[in-house]
């Protein structure tokens, strides 16, 4: 099949699926239990986790925030100012977890390697296809495990709250599925596939060099 037929069978729906599939590995590996060793710093206690689900929404209601005011597409400008007020509301839940003094969840702690790729990003299909495809795809995979967390510490509260989140962030790729239908042209999606490709490498470049420093194998023990 040529170039041009495969463009004319992508939409948003099959590129989620070919990013799922051609990124499998390092999505498994974003997924598995030392996602949590990462994230803390081999921090596994309540509030290490926590705060580290806390940046992770702090960060991403940045990231959408910085997007939604200088995005010249209509449709997708909304979607990112709707995105981040999700966010910010997500932060707000976690921090209900956490003591009175927990950290500000509209403050917006330094961006990690993530999100800081996602903010150099300025064109409308990679923003869509890197912010509401690969990020939720990434995300949502790291918040299993901190469901699995509070599970394993009976703590009922803290995992039915992340558990809804893991569940609402879920549900951006439809969004980014659709955002991505209504975005691109014939031309286009070589660009947001590659963008939410390369995303994902961010994110799992940045996964295996916090485990690499603290000298653990980033590989899954077989």
């Amino acid at each position: 099949m040529s170039v041009a037929a495969l463009r004319a069978t992508m939409d948003g729906d099959t590129l989620v699926e070919t990013v799922r599939e051609n990124r499998a590995t390092e999505l498994d590996r974003l997924g598995s239990e030392k996602a949590l060793v990462a994230s803390t710093a081999a921090r596994l206690d309540r509030a290490s986790v926590l705060d580290a689900t806390l940046d992770a929404e702090r960060r991403a209601a940045a990231t959408f925030a910085v997007w939604a005011a200088d995005e010249g597409n209509d449709t997708a400008r909304a979607a990112f100012d709707r995105v981040a007020s999700h966010e910010r509301e997500h932060a707000e839940r976690v921090r209900d977890l956490l003591d009175a003094d927990a950290a500000d969840p509209d403050g917006d702690p330094d961006p990690d390697a993530l999100h800081a790729h996602l903010r150099d990003l300025d064109s409308t299909v990679e923003r869509v296809a890197a912010g509401l495809v690969a990020r939720p795809l990434v995300s949502e995979r790291s918040l299993l495990q901190v469901v699995n967390f509070f599970v394993n510490e009976a703590d009922e509260r803290a995992a039915d709250t992340v558990r809804r989140l893991r569940s609402e962030t879920q549900a951006l790729t439809d969004d980014g599925a659709a955002l991505l239908d209504a975005c691109c042209g014939d031309d286009d999606w070589d660009r947001a596939r590659e963008a939410a490709a390369r995303t994902v490498d961010v994110a799992y470049t940045q996964y295996e060099d916090r485990l690499t420093e603290m000298g653990v194998d980033p590989k899954p023990v077989c």
